[in-house]
């Protein structure tokens, strides 16, 4: 019997004009019903490839990937098709939102996709957006919502169709630590109170140890496997190379936000917002390094 999600020996190669990247190298992973893991890695490490993978949104070049212990392997695009709508839920760091939308109608919209009765989309979003407090918010669209709540909008329409498996890629990548907090608490409520499993995807080293196992992936292998409760001294290691990792990371983020800042790409509220986040972020980092004598 498969795990309830399963890779083996997974590769991805992408074609970029002549040139081909290969983004994952033979990746085997093994997840448990129920459970909540994270997966690590520095950009361009394979992480969210593998994601898209186990999502049904992209496949593999070779290998075999289990979900809900069902071979998908050699799915066809509808099966991946009814994945994506019933098996899967997706929660991305971009949120894809659709602006035009309010947030009643966003959530409702993956429920308008499997023909669910309008009474019964209309009890559902109702009740999907009380448990995350926007009961008074449901009618604002995603510019008239705060990064939070936008990202909590981007949950509960990933539950819109009760998945029993949740994908998040970066959940709090573009919040402050406080708002980033609060998200990762609804999603552990998730996990245990509504049973879901959940896949994520994650930079910071604090949200990582709240679960129940940790994969760091390196050029596209996963590298190691640990549980939080493991040695302080294999846990301290592992926090200075997330803390590195995603040091080096934060600093090319503000070159590059300071970059479409100057070429007027983003405006100056959202420049400001994510500004100031990576900002905080870096300080806490070195910060860190800094107690850790490093």
């Amino acid at each position: 019997m498969k795990s309830y999600i399963e890779t083996k020996d997974l590769v991805k190669v992408f074609k970029l004009g002549n040139v081909e990247v290969q983004a994952l190298r033979g990746l085997s992973i093994q997840i448990e019903k129920g459970e909540m893991v994270s997966v690590i890695g520095p950009s361009g490490s394979g992480k969210t490839t593998l994601l898209n993978i186990i999502g049904g949104l992209t496949r593999a070049t070779a290998g075999q990937t289990w979900v809900v212990s069902r071979d998908i392997t050699n799915s066809s695009n509808a099966d991946l098709g009814l994945l994506r709508q019933r098996v899967v839920g997706h929660i991305f760091q971009t949120l894809n939102l659709i602006p035009t939308l309010t947030a009643y109608e966003n959530v409702e919209l993956p429920m308008l996709a499997i023909k669910m009765p309008a009474a019964d989309r209309k009890k559902r979003v109702t009740e999907l957006l009380a448990t995350v407090g926007l009961t008074m918010r449901m009618n604002h669209k995603p510019d008239e919502l705060s990064g939070g709540e936008k990202q909590r909008v981007a949950i509960v329409s990933a539950l819109a169709n009760d998945p029993p498996i949740l994908i998040c890629d970066e959940p709090t990548g573009d919040l402050d630590q406080a708002t980033g907090s609060k998200i990762v608490q609804f999603l552990h409520r998730v996990n245990k109170e509504m049973g879901k499993t959940i896949v994520m995807v994650t930079h910071d080293p604090a949200i990582a140890r709240q679960t129940d196992r940790i994969y760091r992936i390196m050029d596209g292998k996963i590298i190691s496997v640990q549980k939080p409760s493991e040695s302080e001294e294999s846990n301290a290691a592992m926090r200075v190379e997330m803390y590195r990792d995603r040091l080096n990371e934060t600093e090319s983020e503000i070159v590059s936000l300071e970059l479409s800042y100057k070429k007027q790409k983003i405006s100056a509220g959202t420049f400001a917002e994510r500004w100031n986040n990576l900002k905080e972020t870096k300080k806490f980092l070195d910060s860190e390094l800094l107690r850790m004598g490093l």
